[in-house]
């Protein structure tokens, strides 16, 4: 077994004793695992998302007593968080059992199942950022890794400073975060925890961090490097990439990863960054997320039809511009699906904040309940070869070529993953 990094904590080994549950807690679980199975038996919907509810119904404090004596790692931030997620626990299997919200589930509802569905003593879970605080709260997590903060749909996270604010008054509570130096929310609200080990994740959207978060002063910029006046700055990462390779002192890995795109690299690092953190290895670590091919549906491959459809999620300014960039890597026609239901965002203004002008010589086929919305957009960003589609199979059959890339809101992409069998 390879020696572990400074600083890297090992776990205890598999097998702890698991810790007394209250009556009250006990039967909470029982009757929220039934309404699990009545709700996936009976086709209602996300059977984890309505046992957590029922859970905390029964028993509000729940997972207080459902964390204690396990070995937490919450994984926040605007996006990115699902993938991340999922190549933490990968690497962290190789301890033991992990328990996580493969399914995405990252609100109250989500994290109490997720502590509920079995006690392995491992957990990683994906936590909205708005529910971080609260989940710090009843958690008192080993690791928090702080992944970004931008806007999010405008009924959502908008004020990212607020945000910020939360996160800083919640990380005396973390044991230790993991967290990206090139976001200075992030910077601000990891500084309040114990200790930090600071990662170069990056940023194409960097219209949330013009304003410092600690004074709202401006943020300057020189290359890489931000700082403001009144003295938050950019800390030195300990762990970057250069092209396909990780470092950080004394090691060099290449990824080689299964999912494409600059946005899985620097999920991937995170997740490394943490995993060493938690006492597993970087090589196997690394050989663990490139058994990776798809998250919950995201980048999956699939055949349609005479068609391979490749399906990206994409659902605020910051992730449609990392969709676009890896979408760039090829030269495949594109589809747009673009919905504005309540958990997409009824207001689609922030449309014009992202550049569809990386799109310039693609053929582009736009569909989905907002079609026109999205239209209109493309259309102001100069685009000529735009088509629109009734439907998402017509989308897809009326491409030219075998490979097609799809683009998809939270809605519209839960509506493809249906139709090609991913859902």
């Amino acid at each position: 077994m390879p020696t572990l990094p400074e600083g890297a904590q090992p776990l205890p080994g598999a097998g702890i004793p698991v810790p007394h549950r209250s009556p009250r807690v006990v039967l909470a679980r029982r009757v929220a695992h039934g309404a699990e199975r009545v709700s996936r038996a009976t086709g209602r919907g996300a059977g984890g998302v309505i046992g957590g509810r029922v859970l905390l119904g029964l028993a509000p404090r729940a997972a207080r007593e459902l964390a204690a004596g396990r070995h937490l790692t919450l994984v926040s931030g605007t996006n990115g968080k699902t993938t991340t997620t999922a190549y933490l626990a990968a690497c962290l299997r190789l301890l033991g059992p992990v328990a996580t919200n493969a399914d995405g589930a990252n609100t109250r509802a989500g994290f109490v199942q997720t502590l509920a569905a079995d006690d392995a003593e491992r957990v990683v879970c994906e936590t909205d950022e708005g529910w971080l605080p609260w989940a710090v709260a009843e958690s008192s997590p080993a690791v928090a890794l702080l992944l970004n903060l931008s806007r999010d749909q405008l009924h959502r996270h908008h004020e990212v400073a607020l945000l910020a604010s939360a996160w800083r008054a919640a990380m005396p509570g973390v044991g230790h975060v993991v967290a990206n130096v090139d976001d200075p929310a992030v910077v601000m609200a990891a500084l309040a925890a114990p200790g930090q080990t600071w990662v170069a994740l990056g940023s194409r959207w960097t219209e949330d961090a013009r304003v410092c978060p600690r004074c709202g002063d401006s943020c300057r910029r020189d290359g890489v490097d931000w700082r403001c006046g009144c003295g938050l700055r950019r800390p030195t990462p300990q762990w970057w990439l250069e092209g396909d390779e990780l470092v950080t002192e004394g090691l060099r890995l290449p990824l080689d990863l299964s999912l494409p795109g600059g946005a899985n690299r620097v999920n991937a690092m995170a997740a490394l960054a943490a995993a060493v953190r938690l006492g597993v290895p970087p090589g196997p670590a690394v050989e663990a997320m490139r058994g990776i091919a798809d998250v919950a549906g995201r980048y999956a491959l699939v055949e349609h039809s005479r068609h391979q459809v490749r399906l990206i999620l994409a659902k605020n300014p910051a992730s449609w511009l990392e969709a676009l960039a890896a979408v760039a890597e090829t030269e495949s026609p594109v589809v747009l699906a673009f919905n504005s239901e309540g958990v997409d965002g009824r207001d689609p203004s922030w449309l014009y904040d992202v550049p569809f002008t990386h799109l310039h010589g693609r053929r582009v086929t736009v569909t989905g309940r907002r079609a026109t919305d999205m239209l209109v957009r493309l259309e102001m960003a100069g685009l000529t070869d735009v088509h629109e589609a009734p439907d998402l199979t017509a989308a897809i059959t009326a491409q030219p070529t075998a490979a097609v890339e799809i683009i998809a809101n939270y809605t519209a992409f839960q509506d493809a993953r249906k139709l090609l069998g991913r859902g």
